[in-house]
Order: structure tokens, then sequence, then C-alpha cells
């Protein structure tokens, strides 16, 4: 069957396609990444938060996506602080390590 042959209402949008993709492969079942990204910037301060997003949470482990290099540094000296704040933003104890690296914001 030739793709010239099939409607436009038989397609599937690009952006259908990789949201199924991301739910797959990034499940998050229990929403914890929308309850960061919720609690984020009034947790770390509008510094912080102008400069790093939380990319992606696995367990208890949390990836924060960084403007620069030096924001790393930064945010290695302030990582307890910051894990202590979101615990306490989430009124759990939900992260345990986080881990720095650029990305897009």
């Amino acid at each position: 069957m030739s793709m010239r042959n099939k409607s436009s209402s038989e397609l599937t949008p690009i952006g259908t396609i990789l949201g199924n993709l991301l739910k797959t492969y990034r499940s998050d079942a229990s929403g914890s990444l929308n309850k960061i990204l919720a609690c984020w910037n009034a947790a770390v301060g509008d510094a912080v938060a102008q400069n790093a997003q939380p990319a992606a949470i696995k367990d208890q482990h949390l990836i924060v996506h960084v403007s620069s290099s030096p924001w790393i540094q930064e945010l290695q000296f302030l990582k307890q602080d910051l894990i202590l704040k979101l615990n306490q933003a989430l009124n759990e104890e939900r992260i345990q390590t986080i881990t720095f690296k650029i990305g897009p914001l």
C-alpha cells in the first residue's frame, strides 16, 4: 500500500508519537517530576531556577539540566541544601541524589 493513498485522517501527528514514546520510556507513574517542577522555583530560588531545571527522575535520583559548567560547579556545592529544600517542599523524602548536566532548560 502506498503512503500517498492514506488520507490525512489516518495519519498520526509526530507529536503524539513522540509523546507516547516518552511516556513509555520515561515513565513517571507517580507524577514525581511534575511535583518537583511545581515546587522547583520556590524551593531553589530565582537565580538557580533561571540556570537549572529538573529534567528527569528515576527512583530517588533527580537529573537536573544546567545552563553552563560554572553553574554545575556552583550547584555541586549547594547539592545537599537543594535536596533538603526540595524534600521539604515535597513533604517527603523523595530525592536522595542529584546529577547536574548541561542541557536544555
